[in-house]
Parts: C-alpha cells; sequence; structure tokens
C-alpha cells in the first residue's frame, strides 16, 4: 500500500477513486506515564511514554485505515491526514484519513 500526504502518487496515474478511507483509536494515558511525565516537567526534555503512546496510536490508526482502502480494492492512499481530538479525561482519539485509490 502506498500512502501519499499529496494528492497524486509521483510517477503513477490515478486510475480509479475508491473514495474516503479512515482509521482511528482511542488511547489512554496509564498512571506510570503520567508520573514520569509530572516528573520530567520539573526538568524539561522528551516525555519518551507519551511519544511512545503516539507512536503506537498513529501506526494502529494507519493500519486500520489501510485494512479498509484493501478491503476496496485500492493499493494506494493520497491526501493522507491526521486528526486528534479528546473524547473523555485522559483519553483522545487518533483518527487518519484519505482517499483511497488504484494506481498504476
Amino acid at each position: 500500500m502506498i500512502l501519499s500526504n499529496i494528492e497524486t502518487i509521483p510517477g503513477k496515474n490515478i486510475t480509479r477513486f475508491y473514495g474516503v478511507v479512515s482509521g482511528s483509536t482511542v488511547r489512554a494515558k496509564n498512571v506510570g506515564r503520567d508520573i514520569a511525565a509530572s516528573l520530567k516537567n520539573l526538568v524539561g526534555g522528551e516525555l519518551k511514554g507519551y511519544t511512545e503512546l503516539l507512536n503506537e496510536a498513529r501506526e494502529e490508526a494507519l493500519h486500520r485505515m489501510t485494512q479498509q482502502a484493501e478491503s476496496l480494492g485500492a493499493n494506494a492512499i493520497v491526501n493522507v491526514r491526521f486528526s486528534t481530538s479528546s473524547v473523555a479525561q485522559g483519553a483522545a482519539e487518533l483518527f487518519a484519513y484519505g482517499t483511497a485509490v488504484q494506481v498504476e
């Protein structure tokens, strides 16, 4: 599956559009990461626990979006975007979406 954050795949021709596909995941912070983040806020630096959490969420959302595109017969997704939203206290949704297409 080819993923692109632009409207085309350079060097390829879009031969068919399948429409919008998406994937999402809702993740909650955990107490261990919250404690570590609180301590890190005192001295500064990267919050590695949260970085890992977001990386996992992005990968899961992309995987779900890709599965949906494959089920339609697509071999590429163009105009890929990410969005986040708060769902509940301490939990957030990471949403990936794009347009499933066939390219040659």
